[in-house]
């Protein structure tokens, strides 16, 4: 496929996988608000055999190049467990998606867009939904908003010019995607307090720390919540028993027992709460690289993080107690625990919940509860082919 001087094709090569893992590095070099992978785990990111999305996944990577230079790249993929969900939930048959998107400019944007949707058509695909890179459990939706600060660990990045060319391409937007940061230095309203400690008295109530020893035990029990509370959210895909093991193997290092907390009613796990220190305050600097002295940077700050942000990215309430008083007086114990740990342990002094569903009631009505803002917001589009 050629646009005057420009050419769209197929990753070929180890030479063309690392201009694919490299271009961000050109493309954000002044942008002081990017944070840099590590390329090692987005090469892992990108590779069957390597990310176990791909035993349920299939994908294509395109790259753009004019006058010989690469000046763009996309990802076409297709999640063939995503296919099976309810169609109103999101996915269903026939979706497919692109992600992992990067342009210099609009023409270039438009050709990525156009060969990703050529590939997906010819694998039967019959609607797009995307950005999502890779899966919806990694980096999905597009910033739109929030791009004067950093993202968090596993939160995305992109250039204010991509929503016009993803919307000049004839996407729709289907869902936005919200985080929400607080200053967890300051304690909660009296209200919450209140909520809190009427908890602390209630028998039937249990909030407590994972125990990291028992890692493998701790995972399935958090994973059957996360299953429960989810499975009728909208882009769910059930993770697999695969995908939790190399999820576990990755977060471990950043998994703190007082970061973590499961919600016990009357001996029942019922809810959890994750919180991960922010790991890109650490590799952001490294600049993708872990040699030659990274690894011992990253080592040491490991050990016993100082941060100044902490992220909670998964938290979950079985469907039974959702709709009841019980469902946010667990999240707020879970909350306070945690803003306790994290503020006498680990320095840090703000906090980001996210991402939210914009349409998920609960969790919004809790985030503005203990007076957070919205800092970023990313958004996931629809096309039909």
């Amino acid at each position: 496929m050629a646009h005057s001087d420009l050419v769209i094709t197929p990753i070929a090569s180890k030479a063309d996988r690392k201009a694919f893992v490299d271009l961000p590095w050109r493309l954000y070099a002044g942008d002081p608000h990017w944070a840099p992978p590590l390329k090692s785990e987005v090469y892992a990111l990108i590779t069957p055999g390597k990310n176990p999305f791909f035993g349920h996944a299939e994908a294509q990577y395109f790259l753009a190049r004019r006058n010989g230079q690469v000046v763009g790249r996309v990802s076409a993929h297709i999640d063939h467990l995503a296919l099976s969900q309810p169609a109103e939930q999101g996915m269903g048959p026939g979706t497919g998606n692109f992600g992992l998107f990067e342009a210099e400019d609009a023409e270039i944007g438009a050709a990525l867009i156009e060969a990703a949707e050529g590939w997906l058509r010819a694998k039967g695909m019959s609607r797009v939904l995307g950005p999502i890179s890779l899966s919806i459990w990694e980096e999905p939706g597009l910033l739109i908003q929030g791009f004067d600060h950093r993202p968090t660990v596993m939160m995305g990045h992109a250039k204010p010019s991509y929503q016009p060319m993803i919307e000049g391409a004839g996407y729709q937007p289907v869902k936005q995607l919200k985080t929400y940061e607080l200053d967890i230095t300051k304690p909660f309203p009296p209200l919450i307090q209140r909520i809190v400690a009427s908890g602390e008295k209630s028998d039937r109530i249990r909030v407590r720390k994972v125990d990291k020893s028992k890692f493998d035990e701790e995972a399935a029990i958090i994973l059957a919540i996360l299953n429960d509370a989810w499975g009728r959210n909208w882009g769910f895909v059930p993770i697999t028993d695969e995908e939790v093991a190399h999820f576990g193997k990755q977060l471990k290092p950043i998994v703190f027992n007082d970061l973590i907390m499961i919600a016990e009613l009357e001996g029942e796990p019922v809810a959890f709460m994750m919180t991960l220190p922010d790991l890109n305050e650490a590799t952001a600097p490294l600049n993708g690289s872990l040699f030659p002295f990274g690894w011992a940077k990253l080592l040491w700050w490991l050990r016993k993080p100082q941060v100044r942000t902490m992220r909670v990215p998964l938290m979950g309430v079985v469907q039974r107690l959702q709709a009841s008083r019980l469902a946010s007086q667990l999240a707020f114990m879970m909350i306070e625990y945690i803003r306790r740990a994290a503020t006498t342990h680990y320095g840090a002094t703000r906090g980001e919940i996210g991402w939210v569903l914009d349409d998920n009631q609960g969790m919004n009505a809790i985030a503005d509860a203990i007076e957070s803002k919205v800092n970023k917001i990313y958004q996931i589009y629809e096309k039909d082919l």
